[in-house]
């Protein structure tokens, strides 16, 4: 009896305060898988010389890899809302470790593809049940929560370059296996993480729901407000396509650097894209999540127009200032669709990050199509206007003062 006191207790102490030891280990899992997923665009160089694929090929290995990490997030998500399973982002990690696995050893082109799905697939079940955690160890700072788990994820897919162009350029394909290790360790923090998440399930099955603060909008500003997100979702993540799958062939192309060179250039819009992050939750919680998705959206639009007619100095201060702007807004979207259906933790994170990595999915192979018609210079000017539908945000309503 004494043993399910102090379980009650204890939970009852992490449903009211902030867990920081969970976020940090939540977020540095999610380190290692965007990590795993970095090495995708990566290797994208290194697969196109040696293979002799085409742009449009390209853009299809990056549909295969985000369609299945789409595909299946809310379908999770949804399921997990109604039977909740602790210890099934084990399971994702294992699919990313086989994709890494497949991936060293592929040897044309339907092989990349299988590869990239394994992976994919990992991610899909990962990222509704860690957004979920993040939820119920926040604490009640959902933005603060969500920015510390994105920005782990944020700081994974800048390393992928980096370690890319240092382990896999010099040596060669086959040096992926190295990144067996970063699945490896992924797995020790992630069983760590499922005690205390099946402990929390414990506590919940007594009926106690930390943290769900119901506004009092009506059903059909809620739908409204949720497809003017998914919109946003479009905008930011089809021109984020255009900067992940094709950047350093845009700048390898303009500027003539090598693959190794491009790579660096990569890893530092993407360290701006973690700094973006972190400070898009807490910015929501503080001022509003509205603001902050509106301005960081629809504010990156001069910069992205700037970006086409600048040499490569000012093409990495620009990409600094984009990387920043743009990314603080995804926390933000992720915690404002929570409070819009906060009964529906898994299934609402699930559907954006689905939405999400589809529209990635959806903007490379298209982008890809249309650098092999024209150029890799031309997909830039015409994705510079993307940012430009961040302005319908005006019509979100501000959930702060509900």
């Amino acid at each position: 009896m004494d043993s399910i006191v102090n379980v009650s207790t204890k939970n009852k102490d992490l449903a009211q305060k902030t867990v920081y030891s969970i976020l940090f280990a939540i977020s540095f899992a999610h380190l290692l898988n965007d990590l795993i997923q970095a090495i995708i665009p990566s290797v994208y160089p290194i697969l196109k010389e040696k293979y002799n694929l085409s742009f449009s090929q390209i853009g299809l290995i990056t549909f295969a890899f985000q369609f299945s990490a789409s595909i299946f997030q809310p379908l999770v998500g949804y399921y997990t809302d109604k039977h909740p399973k602790p210890f099934s982002q084990i399971y994702g990690m294992l699919f990313s470790l086989a994709g890494i696995v497949s991936l060293s050893f592929a040897d044309n082109f339907y092989w990349i593809l299988l590869s990239v799905v394994f992976i994919g697939t990992g991610s899909s079940i990962f990222h509704p049940e860690s957004a979920r955690i993040s939820n119920l160890a926040s604490g009640g700072k959902r933005g603060l929560a969500q920015s510390i788990f994105q920005v782990g994820g944020n700081f994974g897919t800048a390393l992928g370059p980096l370690l890319v162009a240092l382990i896999v350029v010099p040596h060669g394909q086959m040096h992926i296996l190295w990144f067996i290790i970063a699945a490896m360790i992924g797995l020790a923090i992630i069983s760590k993480i499922a005690f205390w998440y099946r402990d929390h399930l414990v506590y919940r099955k007594n009926k106690v729901q930390p943290f769900i603060n119901l506004h009092n909008l009506p059903k059909r500003k809620v739908q409204v407000s949720i497809a003017i997100l998914l919109i946003v979702i479009f905008s930011k993540f089809f021109y984020s396509a255009s900067l992940s799958s094709y950047y350093t062939f845009y700048i390898i192309d303009k500027f003539h650097l090598s693959i190794k060179e491009a790579q660096f250039h990569m890893f530092i819009y993407l360290i701006a894209y973690a700094v973006g992050t972190i400070l898009g939750g807490p910015l929501g919680d503080k001022i509003g999540r509205k603001y902050v998705i509106w301005l960081s959206v629809f504010g990156a639009a001069p910069f992205a127009l700037l970006l086409p007619y600048v040499n490569l100095f000012w093409t990495d201060v620009l990409m600094v200032v984009i990387g920043i702007i743009i990314s603080s807004a995804f926390p933000a979207i992720l915690v404002y669709a929570q409070e819009l259906l906060p009964k529906k933790l898994g299934m609402v994170s699930g559907l954006f990050y689905g939405f999400a990595f589809g529209m990635g999915a959806l903007g490379s192979a298209l982008l890809g199509n249309l650098a092999d018609a024209t150029s890799i210079q031309y997909v830039y000017h015409v994705c510079s206007f993307l940012p430009l539908i961040g302005i319908i945000c005006y019509f979100l309503p501000n959930l702060k003062k509900h």
